[in-house]
């Protein structure tokens, strides 16, 4: 099985996939001052043709660290944001071709109340958790983009990838 390590977040490595900001204590342009302050126009997300923003959780447990199953949507990006944990995402980059693209699987941790907002094309999943206690994800799409624009790869056995890193023990 091939196995991939995950590495932190930065711009350059993950600058062909999306784009990402802390969401807690931004550091970005605001408008106004404390008691109130606007930190506008972080991190943007294109809706496609949609005109419709869904906005729901997806809370992650305790799995093994394999992936074996990847999705893109192509004409809209994912939005995710770890709210109570950090989280392990997989990605992989649009590609032409119908298949998996095996040898460009890249991991990486979010940390919580990191927004990061995938590209239309970019293969990833459901996210890990790293401490093994439960983490809640907020994640934005157009509205029902899981039934309308959702391409799914389930991979052969032998094609299985395994996420190592620091903090990771086998489950």
């Amino acid at each position: 099985m091939k196995t991939v390590e995950y590495e932190k977040l930065s711009t350059d490595a993950f600058a062909r996939f999306g784009s990402y900001a802390g969401m807690i204590n931004p550091t970005t342009e605001r408008i106004g001052a404390e008691p109130i302050e606007f930190f506008r126009d972080i991190v943007q997300s294109s809706l496609g043709t949609s005109t419709t923003a869904s906005f729901g959780v997806c809370r992650v447990g305790t799995r093994p660290f394999v992936i074996d199953v990847s999705e893109y949507h192509d004409g809209c990006c994912e939005t995710l944001m770890p709210i109570d944990g950090d989280v392990l995402i997989h990605v992989a980059p649009a590609v032409p071709a119908a298949e998996f693209p095996f040898g460009n699987v890249r991991v990486f941790l979010v940390p919580q109340g990191t927004l990061v907002c995938l590209r239309p094309g970019v293969w990833h999943h459901g996210p890990y958790t790293l401490s093994g206690k439960p983490v809640n994800c907020l994640v934005a799409l157009p509205e029902r983009t899981y039934m309308v624009d959702c391409k799914t790869f389930e991979f052969p056995r032998a094609q299985w990838i395994t996420i190592t890193g620091v903090g990771i023990e086998k489950r």
